[in-house]
Parts: C-alpha cells; sequence; structure tokens
C-alpha cells in the first residue's frame, strides 16, 4: 500500500502516528514528517494505517496504490 500526505491540509493533529506509529512520523512541532510526499506502508501495517488515515480530521491522507 502506497499512500500520500498533503503538505497543505495536515494541520499537526498527529493521529495517524497514535492509530499507526510504524508508518506515520510526525516532526518536532507535530506535523507528519512526510507532508507533500508518497510513502510505503510497511507490510502487515495495512490496518493501523487505515486507521490514521480515517483518524485524520483533514483527510490530508489518502491511498494512491492498495
Amino acid at each position: 500500500m502506497r499512500v500520500r500526505i498533503d503538505g497543505e491540509n495536515c494541520s499537526g493533529h498527529g493521529r495517524c502516528a497514535k492509530y499507526a506509529p510504524n508508518v506515520f512520523r510526525l516532526d518536532d512541532d507535530g506535523y507528519n514528517a512526510d507532508r507533500g510526499n508518497e510513502i510505503d506502508v510497511p507490510a502487515g501495517e495495512e490496518d493501523k494505517a487505515l486507521l490514521g488515515i480515517k483518524a485524520c480530521p483533514e483527510r490530508a491522507i489518502s491511498i494512491v496504490d492498495a
């Protein structure tokens, strides 16, 4: 699975990393460290990544390739 983090919509809630800490990294300000980029979800972390995606109140994370 591959996801994209929208750099403009990420507002630093950090909920993605709460549900999927092995997928989503936060920077020192609480924003997704990979905002503006696409990342690969590690094998076995897909369900947690989906929880993190759904938890984002800004809908800043989208699935690029399932």
